[in-house]
């Protein structure tokens, strides 16, 4: 089954297509249909990936599958939450992975409680107009070092600590990774529910 992925982020695609290959789902990103970015207007992860699926779906004609995810921490009151790719562009910075961890870092410098957690929230549709969405949520819990460490990954994962492997997310190799991650979490429950609504696998 072919669904578009809601996203142009090429790791995203490999990090996902690896998680959703068992059930015989094959993901081509809306940049390579010609389908633009959709506005991600709302305030949680699960409106906004529901926004992106519908949009995709609507100008592709296919079912579409979306990610909305992030990092929030506690001590930001879940900043940066769903401005986590624009958290520096925000700040009348640029928009890059390195600028985000650099306003971080400065955000919470000298704070102690530096617990977080990567957020993801995974929508299918299978149509534009499915009344019956699969949204599925994952949380991974961390904590922010006040350095960057490890040279994989992306995003905030130089920064994201896991207290349970010891290591920062940037530091784990990509099957470790996707076992354990926030997206892992989301696309196991969202599995369950391809089988179970959509029969698949």
């Amino acid at each position: 089954m072919k669904l578009v992925l809601a996203s142009n982020n090429a790791k995203k695609l490999v990090e996902l297509q690896a998680l959703f290959t068992p059930l015989g789902i094959e993901l081509v990103t809306q940049g390579s249909l010609g389908i633009p970015e959709a506005e991600e207007p709302f305030d949680t992860f699960a409106e906004n990936a529901l926004a992106k699926a519908r949009h995709a779906a609507r100008l592709s004609g296919l079912p579409a599958l979306a990610d909305d995810s992030g990092i929030s921490v506690d001590a930001l009151d879940g900043a940066p939450g769903v401005r986590s790719a624009r958290y520096a562009l925000d700040a009348g910075g640029e928009k890059s992975d390195a600028a985000n961890n650099e306003r971080l870092l400065r955000e919470l410098a000298g704070v102690a409680d530096r617990r977080a957690r990567f957020v993801c929230a995974l929508v299918a549709v299978r149509s534009a107009d499915d009344p019956e969405p699969l949204i599925a949520m994952g949380r991974w819990m961390g904590e922010i070092l006040t350095a960057p460490s490890g040279e994989g990954g992306f995003g905030y994962d130089p920064l994201m600590h896991i207290p349970a492997l010891g290591q920062t997310v940037a530091s784990l190799g990509a099957e470790v990774k996707n076992r354990h991650s926030h997206r892992a979490l989301a696309a196991a429950q969202l599995i369950e529910q391809f089988r179970a609504a959509w029969h698949l696998g």
